[in-house]
């Protein structure tokens, strides 16, 4: 019989699937929105899983299943204008020096812009801390396409940032 998902343990995974979220995203807020949106989804009913070991995996699954959701939503609305340059912005998080909020920003935004199956890789890897075979389980696809995947997207993010 498969378990029940913990509903208490869903906390022990926030921090990865929020950085996950942020990749895929490129903004702070919008993986702040994308989080919650999963959490919700995946509280909204009973759910199955394969053992405790599989709870990140299938988040992940989930949380990228919410993101296809809302592009598909977001192509469907009007777009809106980013904020103009001299419009005040919030503070940095508490212990951040600007420099690392300034190359975590760039870093995300590199991964964001990816295409897909790259950005999805380095989300599932590299931010959601994943091994190789749980991306590759989570999605969908051999665990040599995920290697593949990483060794492009992170050249491609090197490139990016100038690293």
């Amino acid at each position: 019989m498969t378990p029940e998902l913990e509903r208490e343990a869903l906390g022990d995974h926030i921090d990865r699937l929020f950085r996950a979220a942020w990749a895929l995203c490129g903004s702070r807020e919008d993986a702040e929105d994308l989080v919650q949106e999963t959490y919700m989804r995946v509280l909204s009913k009973k759910r199955m899983i394969g053992s405790r070991e599989d709870t990140l995996p299938y988040l992940l699954a989930v949380l990228r299943n919410t993101y296809i959701s809302s592009l598909r939503k977001r192509d469907r609305r009007p777009r809106t204008a980013p904020l103009e340059e001299s419009e005040e912005r919030l503070a940095a998080p508490a212990g951040a020096t600007p420099m690392s909020v300034l190359a975590a920003r760039e870093v995300f935004s590199a991964i964001a812009a990816l295409p897909d199956d790259q950005r999805d890789a380095l989300a599932a890897v590299d931010v959601a801390g994943l091994s190789y075979q749980e991306a590759a389980d989570a999605l969908e696809v051999p665990v040599g396409t995920i290697m593949s995947r990483l060794y492009r997207g992170r050249n491609r993010v090197a490139e990016a940032v100038g690293a």
